[in-house]
């Protein structure tokens, strides 16, 4: 007696499809090309997911480097100067400071200033 799958083949298929919703054309609508777009799109959701780590910290890194300028430090020497007062502030929270509140920031770069020297 043979085995025709048709429930279980159904159920992959419609999760597949459901995968796909609001690809453009036959990406969402035609089982073959909607399987090859969700398999891609799920690998560039697993990499992006790294990547967007490594984005988010050149963007910190970008900001306090543009605050610690205006207070005549780089952003080594900043981040080195905090080390020594032992300011545990993180990348992202420096950042947020930098740009809502640039007179607290100044008051940490002047503290790593004096660190430093």
């Amino acid at each position: 007696m043979r085995v025709k799958r048709g429930f279980k083949a159904r159920r992959r298929r419609n999760k597949v499809l459901k995968l796909a919703k609001g690809f453009r054309g036959g990406r969402s609508k035609l089982f073959r090309t909607a399987a090859d777009s969700v398999d891609k799109a799920l690998m560039y959701a697993y990499r992006d997911r790294r990547a967007r780590k490594r984005d988010f910290r050149r963007l910190w890194v970008v900001r306090i480097n543009a605050g610690a300028r205006m207070n005549d430090l780089t952003y080594s020497k900043f981040i080195h100067g905090l080390k020594l007062a032992g300011c545990e502030l993180d990348r992202k929270v420096l950042a947020d400071l930098a740009i809502s509140d640039p007179n607290g920031f100044s008051q940490l770069a002047s503290r790593a200033a004096a660190r430093l020297n």
